[in-house]
């Protein structure tokens, strides 16, 4: 079980860092709050959790529509240039004059 809450934890910092930590945090907020009988805080860190929750679903939502609507990009330049295509540079074969 120890294994599973590991990876779980660790995939979840990795692909959203900032959720997971505003969630975390509010999950010790209530845990102090709720041990200690301060009900206070404990609302606070249940508030927070569930803020970070909903916004983290709310992104979720918003990502799932954008991928869905997306539409074909639209090109402003041309494919082809106008302009004629620059020489290529080639280097001499003279050799290298003499340090000094």
């Amino acid at each position: 079980m120890n294994l599973i809450w590991t990876r779980f934890l660790r995939s979840a910092y990795r692909s959203e860092p900032i959720t997971s930590f505003v969630i975390t945090a509010g999950v010790v907020e209530a845990t102090i709050g709720g041990l200690g009988e301060h009900w206070s805080l404990m609302t606070f860190g249940l508030g927070t959790v569930g803020a970070a929750i909903a916004l983290r679903w709310r992104q979720h939502q918003r990502r799932h529509l954008s991928t869905a609507s997306e539409r074909s990009p639209v090109y402003v330049l041309p494919p082809d240039s106008s302009r004629p295509v620059l020489p290529t540079l080639r280097l001499s074969q003279k050799p290298p004059s003499g340090k000094r």
